[in-house]
């Protein structure tokens, strides 16, 4: 219940008050963010930590003026990769074999299956899928500065191409998604701190389904199990 109470208190914060947060509660974070799930375990993305004021002066600018981003402590701008490459899949799963002790081609198979469905959908499609896993790290952010009573406030309002070039992303192979100033609420100048929580209500927001609320029309495809193309050690 102590993960319901912290997201019951955080709230999109509109005014921070420039505090610094403590170290061991940015680097909760940023491990929270690290350990999200993401798809076939690649992790196609990364964290950029931004705290120098000059450069988030910078990043205000190409951001709507949003003064939680020069407020904050610390910004945080995730940045996902801008397609999927046999190299890039690779160097993943060979690290992960590296610790895991197991042979680099174990994961060949289930690698090339991958590779071909990526490719089939095109540059475009594959750094949206990255985009999308970068969110679900960036989520596990938000939850672990609730935890930590870190205020944060999720950003998508800036312009990705300014961004990435200020921040000399252009040709590294990752374009920017979302940026999360963290910091501390100033309660006293925040229209927001004090307004009702409100969500879509559980009777709209959730539905429950079973075979008979289904399409019976559907072609569906045959079943592939992609564990089946790893192969097991022994």
């Amino acid at each position: 219940m102590d993960l319901l109470k912290n997201l019951e208190w955080r709230y999109a914060t509109k005014k921070m008050n420039g505090e610094k947060i403590p170290q061991e509660k940015l680097e909760y974070i940023l491990e929270a963010a690290r350990m999200a799930p993401s798809s076939s375990g690649l992790q196609p993305y990364k964290i950029i930590v931004i705290s120098d004021r000059a450069l988030l002066e910078r990043v205000r600018m190409v951001a709507y003026d949003q003064s939680q981003i020069t407020d904050c402590s610390h910004l945080l701008v995730f940045a996902a990769w801008d397609g999927y490459s046999d190299e890039r899949i690779s160097r993943v799963f060979n690290y992960m074999m590296d610790e895991r002790n197991l042979s680099h081609e174990t994961m060949d198979s289930y690698k090339q299956v991958i590779l071909d469905l990526y490719e089939r959908s095109g540059q475009e499609w594959q750094a949206h899928h990255a985009s999308k896993q970068s969110y679900i790290s960036f989520a596990m952010a938000i939850a672990a500065a609730a935890e930590q009573k870190v205020d944060a406030t999720p950003i998508e309002g800036f312009l990705p191409e300014k961004l990435d070039e200020l921040l000399n992303l252009k040709g590294s192979g990752y374009r920017s998604t979302v940026i999360l100033p963290l910091g501390y609420r100033a309660s006293e100048q925040d229209w927001l701190v004090n307004m009702k929580k409100v969500r879509t209500p559980k009777e709209s927001f959730i539905t429950e389904m079973t075979l008979a609320d289904a399409s019976d029309t559907v072609d569906l495809p045959a079943p592939m199990n992609l564990d089946d193309f790893v192969q097991k050690s022994e």
